[in-house]
């Protein structure tokens, strides 16, 4: 992964967002930041950024598109995850409780919210 150069050089938008995916899925947390702030490098440099920069990211942008949505999925599937997780935590900590009702639909493989 190359790092935001000092001439401006911005890596590949499709590496940014291939490299996101895989920090993501591994829980990298330290490298997720890293990525966050040349995300964010990136975004400022966009109001400065002439026509053929801007060109460029357009193209990257699209090239990259695929690869955006398995990130969207990934980010989707973890949030779900991070739920659970959470809903287990305060569970074993008793702060949360559900309803008989609520209990019967997730043993019948409801939630008793409508999903399935």
């Amino acid at each position: 992964m190359h790092e935001l150069g000092a001439g401006g050089e911005h890596p590949e938008l499709k590496e940014l967002v291939v490299e996101a995916s895989q920090a993501l899925a591994r829980l990298d947390s330290v490298r997720l930041e890293e990525l966050a702030l040349s995300c964010q490098a990136l975004n400022r440099g966009l109001q400065s950024a002439g026509v053929g920069e801007r060109n460029r990211l357009a193209r990257q942008a699209r090239d990259a598109a695929a690869d955006m949505a398995v990130f969207t999925r990934v980010l989707d599937v973890t949030r779900s995850n991070l739920q659970v997780m959470n809903r287990l935590r305060e569970l074993r900590m008793g702060r949360l409780e559900y309803s008989e009702q609520q209990a019967r639909g997730w043993i019948g493989g409801r939630s008793g919210h409508g999903d399935n």
